[in-house]
């Protein structure tokens, strides 16, 4: 989703502010995959708070999507006082607005389609964000797109095709895995263009990330929860959408969201501290694997065959792109490099 982009700022901003967490050096080293470890299980919480957005069908999902930007703002605002960083520089000002409105905006989509979308197709498709970065930072940053970003982004297509299912290109009925019986597809046109939507909106909110590099993450993060919290809120209103949970579950699923959404936040921020950007992403992928879990457990929907197809090529494309980047940060002599140099193809 959006925000998760958000903390690949601290990739650059972790290392250059020198925050290291000493004491929990003695776990890298008795655990080498820590990293791995902790992006895996912030996955798994990033997944829970898909499955509390898609389950709270008595509350609007730009509602829940303000109280999911709650936990996002009050982490960042401590980090940022403690930094002593500015909490809006000048010369920046105007991108950081830019990457807050199209990173709140990608976020409310992103709700709506998991409302209304099978849970893992919406996530297959939001998760493919950090392909289409290419795209839009060979148009707007300039940056060079070469062989492997093509085949990558085919792959993505491809499978983004599959999960979609446009009429034009498909019968209206699809296939189950369990059972083979011909079965309705059971979400309109709405959820796969906001699910697309979600993603073309993420992959411009991470250039615009890229743009802002020199700051620190907190001050990006603060920013972000603040406008998006003022934007949903406005948005709720005007929806008439402004309410507190009248059922008891539902106010706790509500700070289940929340918190699940400031542990996955923290664990993501902890495992790119002791793991490479690479790694981190690939081990992400996982969430895909959640969101199937979560679907045929919770809400009973076997993903079809289309659904399985599109998501192997667009996770295949997504840990692929990580592959490369874990290669690429590793010494020029290195065996493992020379292994690994078809992916360097341009």
């Amino acid at each position: 989703m959006p925000e998760h982009l958000e903390l690949q700022q601290l990739v650059g901003g972790v290392l250059q502010g020198g925050v290291r967490h000493r004491s929990l050096s003695w776990l890298q080293c008795s655990c080498p995959y820590l990293g791995i470890i902790l992006a895996t299980v912030s996955s798994l919480f990033f997944s829970l708070c898909s499955v509390i957005v898609k389950g709270l069908v008595d509350i609007n999902p730009i509602e829940l999507a303000t109280f999911r930007f709650i936990g996002v703002l009050l982490p960042s605002i401590p980090i940022a006082l403690y930094k002593e960083e500015s909490f809006f520089p000048r010369g920046k000002r105007i991108i950081l607005i830019l990457r807050c409105f199209v990173g709140t905006t990608g976020l409310m989509l992103s709700f709506y389609a998991f409302r209304h979308m099978p849970l893992a197709d919406a996530s297959v498709i939001i998760f493919s964000t950090p392909v289409f970065v290419a795209i839009f930072a060979r148009l707007f940053l300039r940056e060079a797109c070469g062989m492997f970003n093509v085949i990558t982004i085919l792959l993505t297509l491809v499978g983004v095709v599959l999960i979609t299912r446009p009429p034009f290109f498909f019968d209206d009925d699809s296939t189950s895995l369990v059972d083979e019986q011909v079965i309705e597809t059971n979400y309109d046109v709405w959820g796969p263009v906001a699910a697309l939507s979600s993603t073309l909106f993420g992959a411009n909110a991470y250039v615009l990330l890229r743009a802002l590099k020199g700051l620190h993450f907190s001050v990006i993060m603060t920013n972000f929860g603040a406008f998006a919290l003022v934007y949903t809120l406005i948005v709720c209103y005007y929806l008439g959408a402004i309410c507190w949970p009248l059922c008891g579950s539902d106010r706790l699923l509500v700070i289940a969201l929340a918190l699940f959404s400031f542990g996955g936040q923290i664990l993501l921020t902890l495992a790119l501290q002791y793991e490479q950007a690479g790694p981190v992403a690939i081990a992400r992928s996982a969430d895909i694997v959640f969101a199937f879990i979560w679907q045929i457990m919770f809400f009973k929907e076997t993903p079809n065959v289309y659904s399985v197809l599109g998501a192997l090529l667009v996770v295949s494309s997504v840990m692929l792109s990580g592959l490369r980047k874990w290669a690429l940060a590793l010494p020029r002599d290195s065996d493992l490099r020379k292994r690994l140099k078809c992916l360097f193809i341009e």
